[in-house]
């Protein structure tokens, strides 16, 4: 028996909030550390004129990395096949790093 839960760090599209949050319940549920995107902008926020600046961007980016670095394996929400350029640089870094991805979508 493992001395701590496993951690597995969730990747995908933050226009995919809902599937990642239930990515993340679902593998909280089952006694696992989720390691997820901390920020969301809603279709409202967006109509509002919110954003996030390239520089935060770049930050967060960074910061997700440092999650994969911490889990013990990676998983990709991607539903309808879906991976952006971000997610796509996350699973490149976390395969370079020995971490195991799966995906939600293996299409």
């Amino acid at each position: 028996m493992p001395d701590r839960p496993e951690i597995v760090c969730i990747c995908g599209s933050t226009r995919f909030v809902e599937e990642l949050s239930a990515a993340n319940r679902n593998l909280t549920f089952a006694g696992v550390i989720v390691l997820a995107p901390g920020v969301f902008l809603s279709a409202e926020d967006r109509e509002a004129g919110e954003s996030i600046s390239e520089e935060q961007k770049t930050a967060l980016d960074a910061l997700h990395l440092r999650k994969i670095d911490l889990a013990d394996r990676v998983l990709v929400v991607n539903p309808g096949g879906y991976i952006g350029e971000s997610t796509s640089r996350e699973i490149a870094y976390a395969r370079a790093t020995g971490k195991p991805v799966s995906f939600t979508d293996p299409s």
